[in-house]
């Protein structure tokens, strides 16, 4: 089974679970085998975002830190779209970190992302799957434009 295969899978088996909030999946399930530049950040890829391959390593990065608890991405509303085309990457809206750490320290590990920041919490709501952050921890979500 090809990463995107799983990944489809997974992303239409949360849909069922919570169809009134956005999937959200781990780190990896999401960048691994993703080669698709606008799956994530459309309007700042040639603007200053770097590479998907190097924000999925800045990210990894973040996730391996021992303040943070996990990295999740959170999917765009139009991700089903990828489900009538098997050339299409479901397209992602954000990326949640659940970290111990401060506003100021979690903005500090975006320089560099052209992100327009990260807010504490679920924009859109928590999906019922989503991971719970420990006792000390909070949501971070990084959104782009």
């Amino acid at each position: 089974m090809t990463p995107r295969t799983a990944l489809m899978q997974t992303l239409e088996h949360l849909d069922a679970l919570d169809p009134d909030h956005l999937p959200v999946v781990p780190l990896d399930a999401y960048f691994t085998g993703n080669d698709q530049e606008e799956s994530i950040a459309p309007n700042q890829w040639e603007f200053g975002r770097p590479p998907i391959r190097e924000l999925h390593a800045r990210f990894q990065a973040i996730a391996a830190r021992p303040d943070v608890q996990g990295v999740y991405v959170g999917l765009h509303q139009d991700w089903g779209m990828a489900l009538e085309d098997d050339t299409e990457w479901p397209a992602a809206e954000n990326i949640h970190i659940l970290t111990s750490a401060d506003e100021p320290t979690v903005l500090s590990w975006l320089d560099g992302l052209e992100s327009d920041g990260a807010s504490v919490g679920w924009p859109y709501g928590q999906h019922a799957a989503a991971p719970m952050p420990a006792e000390g921890f909070q949501v971070f979500s990084v959104f782009w434009d």
